[in-house]
């Protein structure tokens, strides 16, 4: 059996109260994954041509004010 699946095994079994608090954590654990690599990404640079885009754009009046 994988890890995935002891998991799933292990989840399913959690009570309705364990389930949200398990819930709860993992959003707060999903997040801060996504924030670590959102942070190495930009620190990678793989956001410069995004950013160079946009001010491109803006700068050839094909944005607007919000």
């Amino acid at each position: 059996m994988t890890n995935i699946e002891k998991l799933k095994s292990e989840i399913s079994r959690l009570s309705a109260r364990e389930l949200a608090a398990f819930r709860a954590w993992f959003a707060e654990f999903d997040a801060a994954a996504w924030d670590r690599e959102i942070e190495r990404n930009a620190e990678a640079g793989r956001f410069e041509s995004l950013a160079d885009a946009a001010l491109a754009d803006h700068t050839a009046g094909r944005s607007r004010q919000l």
